[in-house]
């Protein structure tokens, strides 16, 4: 290969072609799909020069980095989350009309809908989904019946769920604490809730843990950004709301240099 000033790591150069994530880019290269000038790659520390090698993913050359792009989707119910579906159901790749290779920033489930965003930026992507980020995502949840206060608190304070489906035997899991408050006032009302995580049905499982069974979702806030679309509609972002989503995704702090050893001597 090349000198190391323009190396860059393998998963990094996939998420700037706009082939996937980061996260997507590993899982790639573990499964032995992407070749660097003929010969095939599964360690993840593998470096490259895109301007020079010849990178492969499923035998398909890339073309170095794509313009970046950023979208919001207000997801209709009824769409998946993915690139495409096994049980043939639509996803939301088809309201992408433009025919630009983007893919979706975290996930809604089929039943949920709202604000998604959808992007080619897989280092975005990887910082907004990263936990550690601690980006706020707004949603609005229609309850069936009226949740007691004492229910509430409970996932004000972090609230334990079931890790998997119910009676996986996953285990469970103690959910971040979440700001809820009322927001429309009815038999079967509407909450306000702000979230830093986005585990796998997490809403319905918090509602779910105080004896509420949750009847819709809606998401209606990104970091900084809110949704002004109806179900089914997609715009591209302007390039202030762009920046203002990197600025909302906190750095990763960097440990202090010699902690590892030091660690390593004290164990």
């Amino acid at each position: 290969m090349t000198g190391h000033s323009a190396q860059q790591r393998l998963q990094k150069i996939l998420a700037a072609a706009g082939v996937c994530s980061r996260r997507k880019g590993e899982e790639l290269i573990l499964a032995g799909r992407v070749q660097i000038n003929g010969k095939v790659v599964t360690e993840l520390g593998t470096k490259a020069d895109p301007a020079r090698d010849h990178i492969r993913v499923d035998g398909k050359l890339l073309h170095g980095a794509e313009r970046h792009r950023y979208y919001m989707v207000n997801k209709p119910k009824g769409y998946v989350t993915t690139a495409s579906d096994p049980e043939g159901r639509p996803t939301v790749m088809q309201l992408i009309r433009s025919g630009e290779r983007v893919f979706p920033v975290g996930r809604l489930d089929f039943a949920s809908e709202g604000l998604l965003l959808m992007t080619n930026d897989g280092t975005l992507a990887n910082g907004l989904t990263r936990a550690a980020s601690c980006v706020e995502k707004t949603y609005l949840v229609k309850v069936s019946g009226r949740p007691p206060e004492s229910g509430l608190a409970q996932i004000r304070a972090g609230i334990m769920i079931e890790r998997g489906k119910p009676g996986s035997r996953e285990g469970r899991v103690l959910a971040a604490p979440a700001k809820v408050k009322l927001f429309r006032d009815a038999e079967n009302p509407w909450y306000e809730l702000v979230l830093i995580e986005g585990r796998n049905r997490e809403i319905r499982k918090m509602f779910e843990e105080i004896g509420h069974h949750v009847e819709k979702i809606r998401r209606i806030g990104y970091g900084p950004l809110v949704l002004d679309l109806e179900p089914g509609e997609v715009r591209e972002l302007t390039g202030q709301e762009v920046e203002k989503l990197r600025r909302a995704v906190k750095p990763v702090k960097a440990k202090p240099a010699g902690a590892t050893a030091q660690k390593k001597r004290a164990g």
